[in-house]
């Protein structure tokens, strides 16, 4: 292993560090769904069922 790759396996770890710090990615801030009202908005405006109704059928894994 080469000096150069040492430092850039450091800075690596020092970029994870400091954004481990900063608490929440902002990058990962739209994978989460959000409220159920929010989801169920989204679903209604793009045409799908409700929350409500996508909750309440079965399965098809059973």
């Amino acid at each position: 292993m080469t000096k150069e790759d040492e430092l850039r396996m450091a800075a690596i770890a020092a970029v994870l560090a400091v954004t481990q710090q900063q608490g929440e990615d902002p990058a990962e801030v739209a994978r989460h769904l959000g409220k159920a009202w929010s989801q169920d908005h989204r679903r209604m405006v793009t045409g799908r069922s409700s929350l409500m109704h996508a909750r309440s059928q079965r399965s098809p894994w059973r």
